[in-house]
């Protein structure tokens, strides 16, 4: 028997937010901007231009630029270590799909958590849930193997291989760490009027994958038994797989998020279960608060330290401690210390994780297990 509580007990809350945060830590302000125009790098430029230019995620801020940091590109090992495996051997009851972009191509809209992201989220699997390697398919630009690019045909395609064959007690993450952007919803599917996206490598060329191409490719497909973890470090990313249930941490209740065109957006039976890094219409940040001078996705990096840390959380375990974990970064010197930074959040970082699902659950019994 498990006690419903609203907040983390006070032992695992100590050994979690022990080594949460470094005081004095760069931080990326993020910025997701429609049309990709570049936003100067100019102090003064006014906080009524930026609301009209809207978010555009993970821009370099001042605060970073005056420190001097420099990216270096190096030459790193494939995170695919037999990629014929993927085919040729046997099925297996765990499998991922890791996509992080960094944009190489692209100075302006570069971003330098990603890779660590993916880094961080495949070693989580591996080591604390048993996900065997050959079936974490690993989709970044440092990969020599142009299946494994992150354009839109490879990750889509990656997507269809990851829930095909899929049997009762699978469990699957889908995990991405890049740009997340948002368009007009024409098909009224959207209370806000806005599809969610996230945005491939090719994104220019080839389109951007929308919330209801990943409702189609990842969420329909799940049999009875079958259990779907996304987790998407993106802006705008809030309901980014259009599931029919959202959960409201601050209120402790779920709420119907179902299409007003009555368009179906549930599983074939199976459980489809989304946390993404903010609300649909906020924006997501990199950091450095936690590993001084390493980039890191917020939200990946909470979510990884508190499930190695706390092994098969509830899942309002989980959310309390990543919405304390973010307060603390809030209050913390890397922020207060900013005047770029405090003018363009208006004193405050601010990014609420969500959790969405295709099924309501009691969220303070039901354990994450990956």
């Amino acid at each position: 028997m498990h006690m419903r509580r609203s907040t983390p007990c006070s032992r695992c809350r100590q050994r979690f937010m022990a080594k949460s945060v470094t005081k004095g830590a760069d931080v990326e302000c993020p910025s997701c901007k429609p049309n990709y125009l570049p936003i100067p790098a100019d102090e003064q430029y006014s906080s009524s231009q930026q609301q009209h230019y809207g978010l555009r995620s993970r821009m370099r801020c001042f605060y970073s630029q005056v420190r001097g940091k420099v990216h270096q590109n190096t030459v790193t090992p494939s995170l695919n270590p037999d990629p014929s495996a993927f085919n040729s051997m046997k099925r297996s009851s765990k499998r991922a799909v890791l996509c992080g972009i960094t944009y190489n191509n692209w100075k302006q809209y570069r971003l330098k958590g990603t890779i660590n992201d993916v880094r961080n989220m495949r070693d989580l699997l591996i080591n604390n849930f048993g996900y065997p390697g050959h079936f974490i398919r690993v989709l970044t630009e440092e990969e020599a193997d142009p299946r494994f690019i992150p354009t839109r045909k490879n990750i889509e395609d990656s997507l269809s291989w990851l829930v095909s064959d899929s049997r009762q007690g699978d469990s699957l993450v889908f995990f991405y760490s890049g740009h997340g952007l948002r368009q007009p919803d024409f098909n009224n599917d959207e209370d806000d009027g806005f599809d969610e996206t996230i945005c491939p490598v090719d994104f220019q060329e080839a389109g951007m994958i929308v919330d209801n191409d990943l409702n189609t490719l990842i969420v329909r497909p799940l049999t009875p038994g079958v259990t779907l973890h996304a987790i998407v470090d993106a802006c705008h990313s809030g309901t980014i797989l259009d599931l029919p249930k959202v959960y409201m941490s601050e209120e402790k209740n779920w709420v119907n998020s179902s299409p007003p065109s009555g368009a179906e957006k549930r599983t074939s039976g199976g459980l489809a279960i989304s946390i993404s890094a903010c609300l649909d219409h906020q924006a997501a940040a990199d950091t450095s608060a936690f590993t001084a001078g390493k980039m890191n996705g917020a939200l990946t990096y909470i979510l990884a330290e508190i499930l190695k840390k706390l092994p098969g959380p509830t899942y309002g375990d989980l959310f309390d401690l990543i919405n304390e974990t973010l307060n603390n970064v809030n209050q913390s010197s890397c922020l207060a210390n900013t005047r770029f930074l405090r003018r363009l959040f208006n004193s405050n970082f601010s990014q609420t994780p969500l959790l969405s699902s295709s099924a309501e659950f009691d969220v303070y019994k039901k354990h994450l297990f990956l």
